[in-house]
């Protein structure tokens, strides 16, 4: 599905006869991004001793690295359309790698901070150049399936797999190992990148929309700041509602711009596909209620069953198992021959349908009967979202888009993220409130286990709401095509 906007020659592909290896340096990169997300979390208590900074503290830790990395993002991947992806892929890898080593050795609260923020900077260059380079790498239907079927279990599996290598990471040696074995992802991925990696030879180079740029950049840092003060603080915050009002104008005013720039940071076309705009909202919605499951079943095995880290990163094991499973048999065997539509609409329905059970959950649940059957339905049903919908929202474009398009990808999900943690985490708070108050004074453990629960489980309903409402906005923006699938059975060409 080539763009009409297309009028270039067709690139060639340098890295065609070394694609496989190429995808493994692509998902040794994606999954150091993916990690970071959840294996910090796991750190954060033990971070708190040691450093000694108050509980208000532990959000900025996360919040400093998805103010600069969900704001930057367009930004990054049109620095990879302008001056190459292997350059910005590596030094994407090189400075992340950096500031967790800034981060891991970081003397004092603010230091780490600033580590988390300079991580997602280099996080913000990395993301974007990472898939691009897998969306022009693999132009055939069939290669391109089964690599972003490995791309997408990476991408929905990895948080998981960071649980548990978070937790024994800080068990045995120290949560300061939480950041330092990004060291070793980006050392693998830097050597491989080097010797692998291929800038193909470019025209002359497109102006960047600076105004476009700082509208983007700060229109998005307005969102997820305004998410992440509700969360904090509450929605009806002057910070929270001034953060998000401006977000809005300032993202309107984006939009205008690129109808008129020469160059614009986001080319309108880029969007305005129903396919690929419906697997950006697709990315998004579902963005929004998976939190609801990694933030809010993490806190319950934890604070209401006693897990400890490592306990808790093994028992969400058999959701990555399942999304690995689900993936290469979506992506490869059904995406060719159903198209996107059908895939997406069933995975949102299984999440809904694998967080119902979530919603009665008690105190006295067991593993076994209450979440282990849920979580093999939620991953099945992820394996089903992210690969048709990450392949979708990147098939076809244009080479001179392939960054831009790739960092709505990464926007979306982390808009979503941010959207999810405020929502998700208000609604849980305000149902323990409320169910402390009908407990009365000094409530017991048992009532407090109790509170903290009815809060997860509100959390739990939301997300699954959140999965139907997605199931059906992607039955109505997705189309079937199955004549465009057809066509796609043909190479996609990949102009420059």
């Amino acid at each position: 599905m080539t763009s009409p906007a297309a009028t270039h020659e067709p690139q060639p592909q340098p890295h065609h006869a070394r694609r496989w290896l190429v995808l493994g340096v692509i998902g040794i990169a994606q999954l150091m991004v993916v990690l970071d997300a959840t294996i910090v979390n796991i750190a954060l208590p033990s971070a708190q001793a040691d450093l000694g900074f108050a509980n208000d503290g532990r959000q900025w830790i996360v919040t400093s690295y998805a103010l600069a990395f969900g704001s930057l993002l367009l930004l990054g991947g049109k620095i990879g359309d302008i001056f190459g992806r292997k350059w910005t892929f590596i030094g994407g890898l090189i400075g992340f790698a950096i500031a967790s080593a800034i981060g891991g050795a970081a003397p004092s609260f603010s230091v780490l901070v600033a580590a988390r923020a300079l991580q997602g900077v280099f996080g913000a260059l990395l993301a974007p150049s990472a898939l691009s380079l897998l969306a022009t790498t693999f132009t055939d239907p069939k290669e391109r399936g089964k690599a972003f079927a490995v791309f997408g279990a990476v991408a929905g599996g990895g948080g998981a797999v960071g649980l548990l290598l978070g937790g024994a990471l800080t068990t045995s040696l120290s949560w300061r190992w939480c950041l330092y074995v990004n060291l070793f992802f980006a050392a693998a991925a830097v050597l491989g990148g080097l010797l692998l990696l291929t800038n193909p030879p470019r025209g002359a180079r497109p102006a960047l929309d600076l105004p476009g740029t700082l509208l983007a950049s700060a229109g998005l840092f307005g969102i997820v700041f305004g998410f992440s003060e509700a969360q904090t603080d509450s929605w009806s915050s002057p910070v929270t509602l001034g953060s998000l009002a401006v977000a809005v104008v300032l993202l309107v005013a984006f939009v205008q711009r690129q109808r008129v720039a020469a160059h614009p940071l986001l080319p309108l076309r880029v969007v305005l596909d129903r396919n690929r705009g419906g697997s950006y909202l697709a990315v998004g919605l579902t963005g929004i209620a998976i939190f609801g499951l990694f933030l809010f079943l993490t806190f319950y095995l934890q604070e209401v069953k006693g897990y400890s880290a490592v306990r808790t990163g093994v028992a969400f094991l058999p959701l990555p198992l399942c999304i690995v499973l689900s993936s290469t048999t979506s992506n490869i065997v059904l995406l060719p021959r159903f198209g996107p539509r059908l895939l997406i609409v069933a995975g949102q329905v299984g999440g809904f349908l694998g967080l119902l059970p979530y919603t009665q959950l008690t105190p006295g649940s067991s593993y076994l009967q209450h979440i282990l059957p849920s979580l093999i339905v939620l991953g099945l049903s992820f394996g089903c979202i992210f690969p048709p919908a990450i392949n979708t929202a990147t098939n076809g474009i244009d080479f001179r888009d392939a960054g831009v398009a790739s960092a709505m990808v990464n926007t979306m999900q982390q808009v979503g993220g941010a959207i999810g943690t405020a929502l998700l985490s208000t609604f849980a708070t305000q149902a323990t409130v409320r169910a402390l108050a009908d407990a009365g004074a000094s409530p017991s453990p048992a009532v407090l286990a109790a509170a903290a629960t009815d809060g997860f489980t509100t959390a739990f309903a939301i997300s699954a709401g959140i999965f139907l409402f997605a199931a059906l906005v992607s039955l109505v923006v997705i189309q079937p095509h199955p004549k465009r699938d057809r066509r796609a059975a043909a190479p996609v060409t990949v102009t420059a």
